[in-house]
């Protein structure tokens, strides 16, 4: 799979993850509870997305999502 074959909602879903987990990792966060639902809900909508039934490498097509919202989130935060 390549990287401009991920969908949109799937980038943004997993910019969100990693914004969560960052915020839940942070010294002292704010709401704990809040942000492990966060995390949770956000988790079960990645892993369930139905783009990883087309994708031909699984586990490398997660790791390039990851690395495409990670690039992104960079970008905007430049």
């Amino acid at each position: 799979m390549d990287v401009t074959d991920f969908p949109d909602d799937l980038v943004q879903t997993q910019a969100a993850w990693s914004a969560t987990y960052d915020a839940l990792a942070a010294p002292r966060p704010r709401d704990t509870a809040a942000l492990r639902r966060r995390l949770l809900r956000l988790s079960v909508r990645l892993w369930w997305h139905p783009c990883w039934e087309t994708a031909s490498s699984v586990p490398m097509a997660r790791y390039e999502l990851r690395q495409l919202a990670r690039a992104r989130g960079a970008v905007r935060a430049a």
